[in-house]
């Protein structure tokens, strides 16, 4: 810890930056962020989220914004994810897949393999979202 410290107050100083303002870009960059797809059978449709503090705060928030854009209250978290990516895949039978990966790529590709096994045979990506990382 003090090793890296140090290492940003040499770098803040280099760069003519006070050291505290460094420290707490760095901070920044470890925190968790949280994301989430939901999902509704009735309609197809979909709601997401991303960059919330916590796991059940980005599902209510994908939640609700299904609901919203659905007008059913039959939307469910179908996935979350943290510092990652997620990524939801539809066919044209009502079958879908989900899945999340550190890559907006894999996030696409685990989740059309995910619709393809159940029972989709033109399983596309309709929708990917990714948490600040």
């Amino acid at each position: 810890m003090l090793k890296i410290r140090l290492s940003q107050v040499l770098v803040a100083t280099l760069l003519g930056l006070p050291a505290g303002i460094l420290m707490q870009v760095s901070k920044a960059y470890s925190q968790s962020y949280f994301g989430a797809i939901a999902y509704s059978e009735i309609t197809g449709g979909y709601g997401y989220s991303y960059d919330y503090a916590n796991r059940a705060a980005a599902e209510t928030a994908a939640v609700r914004a299904c609901e919203a854009s659905t007008g059913y209250g039959d939307c469910f978290a179908l996935i979350w994810f943290q510092n990652a990516c997620g990524a939801l895949a539809q066919a044209s039978n009502g079958a879908y897949g989900a899945a999340w990966d550190s890559y907006q790529a894999g996030a696409e590709y685990r989740a059309i393999d995910t619709c393809n096994s159940y029972g989709g045979y033109d399983c596309v990506v309709t929708r990917w979202v990714c948490t600040t990382r």
